[in-house]
């Protein structure tokens, strides 16, 4: 049965009332730093499950969080990092590498393998949009949604 998992990262303190709309019945969130407070993956670990990894400006208190995660969601194995530049250059059995850091949203489909920045959800930097991205998982595929919140 196809799994909703919820896709953010750079929260940088900051759980918007209209991203929790957005992920509630979510089957697993997936966080890609940036968290900046324990508070919100408390909040979030009350939706679902969450696979997250630390961010730059995630400090002493998230020195458990892992920098990179590898996992499975049904038949789709994910690669977890903050910054794309620390992505491994051997992907083998990778379908999907999630990243953030950049605060700009990124999908694009490369060598079959999805890459993906959700953007950011959090605090609003230069103008940039507030983005999250909903995929569904079902099997080996994986479609994407892209999710504005307006500011």
């Amino acid at each position: 049965m196809a799994k909703r998992i919820a896709v953010l990262s750079d929260t940088h303190g900051l759980l918007r009332p209209e991203v929790l709309d957005a992920i509630s019945g979510c089957d697993a969130i997936i966080h890609g730093g940036d968290i900046n407070k324990l508070e919100i993956l408390d909040r979030l670990r009350e939706v679902a499950p969450v696979y997250v990894v630390r961010g730059n400006n995630d400090k002493e208190w998230a020195e458990n969080i892992p920098a990179t995660l590898t996992f499975q969601i049904e038949d789709c194995r994910f690669f977890l990092v903050h910054n794309k530049k620390e992505v491994p250059k051997d992907l083998t059995g990778i379908d999907a590498v999630i990243f953030g850091h950049s605060h700009k949203y990124f999908e694009q489909t490369i060598d079959g393998r999805l890459w993906l920045n959700p953007g950011s959800c959090g605090r609003r930097r230069f103008d940039q949009e507030i983005t999250l991205a909903m995929l569904t998982v079902e099997g080996k595929a994986v479609s994407v949604q892209k999710i504005t919140i307006q500011p």
